[in-house]
């Protein structure tokens, strides 16, 4: 399977003899970012700004604001279930349209770090367990990017696969499973998709961090021909070594480890000046290619015919569904008979569409799954619901349509901002009751900020107000002050604090209806580094009694036809900055779907996740259907899956153990600083299927499984007898629609070699394909086996002659039908 590249601009020596015409100065001042989310200008040769913004599922541009909402699409693991490189390329076109909507040049993603251990606290965040598929999704994703003329950053490279001290950990990993897993995951998006960007990662690979690493020389551009610029992540060069390796652009600035620093370094002969203009006609080029350069043509001056965001947001959380269990089948659920849906589970209702940390963007608008089944269901349908059983900890924002600025007479909220003198610098309205400012947003000279809006309360009882943030604050509810004074961060993580302030809460007592005056004052601090501040007003849920929760939600069950138990994962669960501890769903929720199971076998559970979960009760509920983090239509896509408006398209992209004990690669924790990587190549499948050949434990569910609503006959497949070594291998394969539905199959081809003298996994996935078909129809899937799916690495790729087995079918457990080719 081939991805089509972005043409790349023809190396043009004016970029060069442009870069050669600035002064030192000039040139050191374009290798640090002018701010916290753009490039330096220089007008006098026509040089505008680059803007980056993160990605990778969803454009948020420069800054957090609410009011400039941004598409939120499903998360990369919900994109890899898809299995897709077509819904890879539509993805990333569609954040390329964003990106132009939000005046940026650069998206910072994809994310293709692998899923080495489940534990990793960004697992929803990259694509799967394997190199091919991630590289193929990557190189869809990047092509798509590019398409709209935007730069695709492809990151964290490399081997940045958890989170735990992930500022200073060292990535010990041997050269063999180096190349053929995690720098294999990066290659395609760099030598068919033509990346403008790779992003260096904070970690250390073999004792050396990766922006001053020699990995970005070699294989990164000598052996892949990588012309585009290497950007750090936030904060990652830590010293002037970093200019002698291949790291082109330190970000955020002004105020960096380069400067001044770096233009003595030059001047004493430390750091060469060839180094120097290299980098810079990387940014040059770079600038060229996104149009903010004069007198340079755009890589791409006609965009493609537009994507309806909002539209593909649904679809693509459809594709990524991946239903594991099915029985009676139960779904999907007819609505002819059907009186009463029980729905139940905190992420019905509070649903958890994207992941935590700088993944996060602000949409317009969100729909839980409680909201789609509302939508979906016949008026003839009653739908119940009860929480069962409480997920998020600590404060929420307040819903939006709950609040009132008192002072515009509006929904939302009123901010002012004060200098010192307690003169008013300017205000603004604000939608949402969590605000981030990162880099941008706060009017200099700003020293306190104040808040204020009236929450109207939705029910008589006990409601547990508060406000987080880090720094001085004072918080007035109803025009008592019930708390003044400092809230410490305790996070060692960069930014963690916007996202989970420390809180403090206060209980009130209401009525239905009731307003609530609420009022936070924040005293900013007098210097920061990055300036970046946050502010969270809300209300946490508080449960008196689990068991009387749990017992409504198996009455409501009791009554009804079917229950519908969204279960999931929360903020505290799965974030950047910090790694799983297990894989349990959080609270009593375990508990609530056996309840519930108990009293009514009709019950399907949605999983709302970005990671695998252990699920203890799986054998004794009819339907499972994995909705991951699926963006801003989660809950109409899972409507549509439901109910059999559309397929659920997905096939899993990582395996999902039924015990954490279990999980052959599992440790995230570096000791003394270090994480090896003992596995060697096996990780994921491949070391599930050495673990079982050994005797020990099966995943719940395979790598590659997925159930559809109809079923599949795979005929006798072909492939060539044999070939030379360096040579591809095409794998035909007959597939009929055997069922009464239409539906797509995923074709997946494994090589296996069982008399090698090399190490080699029990198999590992060479190439995948999918059709789809009407009832009854036939179709042919070629997938195209790459030469590299027969060689390992050895001080370069080496070709063992003799027969290999190709294995295909349609999981990594499958009972596969078996060609034998012979590499010569």
């Amino acid at each position: 399977m081939t991805v089509t590249a972005t043409a790349p601009i023809a190396v043009d020596p004016r970029i060069r003899e442009l870069a050669e015409s600035l002064t030192l100065e000039q040139q050191v001042s374009l290798l640090t970012g002018a701010d916290v989310w753009s490039t330096v200008e220089i007008p006098e040769i026509g040089l505008g700004r680059i803007v980056l913004s993160d990605g990778p599922a969803g454009v948020r541009g420069e800054d957090f604001d609410e009011r400039h909402d941004s598409i939120s699409l499903p998360s990369s693991s919900s994109l890899s279930a898809a299995w897709s490189v077509d819904v890879a390329r539509r993805y990333g076109q569609v954040l390329g349209q964003e990106a132009h909507r939000k005046g940026v040049h650069v998206v910072l993603g994809p994310t293709i770090n692998l899923h080495r251990s489940p534990l990793g606290g960004r697992h929803f965040e990259c694509m799967s367990e394997d190199p091919v598929l991630t590289a193929q999704l990557a190189a869809g994703y990047v092509t798509g990017v590019q398409s709209t003329g935007i730069g695709a950053t492809p990151k964290h490279f490399v081997a940045n696969d958890a989170e735990t001290d992930r500022f200073t950990a060292d990535s010990v990993v041997a050269e063999r499973p180096l190349r053929e897993l995690y720098l294999a995951a990066f290659e395609q998006a760099v030598t068919e998709a033509k990346a403008w960007l790779v992003m260096s990662s904070y970690n250390s690979i073999n004792g050396t961090t990766a922006s001053e690493n020699p990995l970005l020389e070699t294989p990164l551009s000598t052996e892949w021909g990588f012309d585009g610029v290497v950007v750090s992540d936030w904060t990652g060069v830590r010293s002037i070594d970093a200019a002698k390796a291949h790291q082109d652009l330190e970000m955020p600035g002004p105020v960096g480890h380069w400067g001044p620093k770096l233009v003595a370094a030059v001047e004493s002969g430390e750091v060469s000046r060839e180094a120097i203009l290299e980098k810079v006609t990387r940014i040059l080029r770079l600038a060229a290619r996104v149009g903010v350069l004069e007198g340079f043509e755009p890589a791409v001056t006609e965009q493609p015919a537009e994507i309806d965001g909002r539209a593909f947001a649904r679809e693509a959380a459809v594709r990524g569904s991946v239903l594991v269990r099915n029985e009676n089948n139960l779904l999907p659920l007819t609505t002819a008979g059907l009186k009463r849906v029980a729905v139940i589970g905190h992420n019905a209702s509070e649903a958890r569409t994207q992941g935590g940390g700088s993944a996060t963007v602000m949409p317009l608008q969100i729909v839980s799954p409680l909201e789609g089944l509302r939508e979906a269901l016949p008026d003839d349908v009653e739908l119940t619901y009860s929480r069962g059983a409480k997920v998020a900890d600590g404060l929420q924002e307040f819903p939006r349509t709950s609040l009132s600025n008192p002072v515009a007479g509006v929904p939302g909220l009123r901010v002012s901002f004060f200098d010192a003198t307690g003169a008013e610098l300017s205000g603004e309205d604000r939608l949402a009751s969590h605000l981030i400012w990162f880099g941008v947003g706060i009017p200099e000279g700003t020293s306190r900020i104040r808040i204020q809006t009236e929450w109207t309360a939705p029910d008589d009882g006990v409601h547990h107000l508060g406000v987080g943030t880090v720094g001085e604050v004072k918080l007035i509810l109803d025009g008592d002050v019930v708390f003044d004074g400092e809230l410490v961060d305790e996070h060692d993580v960069l930014g963690a604090a916007l996202f989970s302030p420390p809180q403090k809460t206060f209980p009130v007592s209401t009525t239905a209806g009731q307003r609530v005056s609420v009022e936070a004052i924040f005293t900013l601090p007098e210097s920061q580094v990055i300036p970046f501040s946050a502010i969270l007003l809300g209300e946490e849920t508080v449960v008196d009694d689990a068991d009387a929760e749990i017992a409504a939600a198996v009455e409501a069950a009791r009554e009804a036809d079917v229950a519908v138990v969204v279960v999931g994962t929360s903020a505290a669960i799965e974030s950047e900055g910090f790694d799983r501890k297990d894989l349990d769903l959080p609270g009593h929720q375990d508990r609530l779907v056996a309840a519930v199971a108990a009293v009514n076998p009709r019950t399907v559970v949605v999983v709302n996740s970005g990671s695998p979960v252990l699920m203890p009760w799986r054998n004794d509920v009819d339907a499972i259907l994995l909705g991951w983090f699926g963006g801003q239509e989660f809950g109409a896509a899972i409507a549509d899956v439901l109910l059999g408006a559309e397929e659920p398209g997905g096939r899993l992209p990582t395996s999902w153990p039924a015990a954490l004990e279990d999980v052959p690669v599992l440790n995230t924790t570096p000791v003394d600083g270090k994480v090896h990587y003992e596995e060697g190549i096996h990780i994921g499948y491949r070391a599930w299927l050495k673990q079982a050949a050994d005797g020990g434990a099966s995943p719940a569910y395979p790598f590659g499984f997925g159930l559809g609503y109809t079923s599949f006959a795979l005929g006798a497949a072909s492939a060539d007898a044999s070939a030379a070594a360096g040579e591809d291998v095409t794998v035909s394969a007959p597939v009929t629609n055997t069922g009464s539905r239409p539906g797509r199959e995923v074709v997946q081809v494994y090589v296996a070699r069982s008399d090698s003298a090399v190490d080699r996994p029990v198999r590992w996935l060479a190439g995948f394909g999918s059709v789809t078909l009407e009832p009854g129809a036939t179709g042919a899937v070629e997938i195209s086996v790459p030469a590299r799916a027969f060689a390992h690495y050895e001080d370069g790729w080496q070709y063992e002659a003799g027969q290999f087995q190709l294995l295909v079918g349609r999981h990594a457990e499958d009972d596969f039908q078996e060609l034998t080719v012979e590499v010569r």
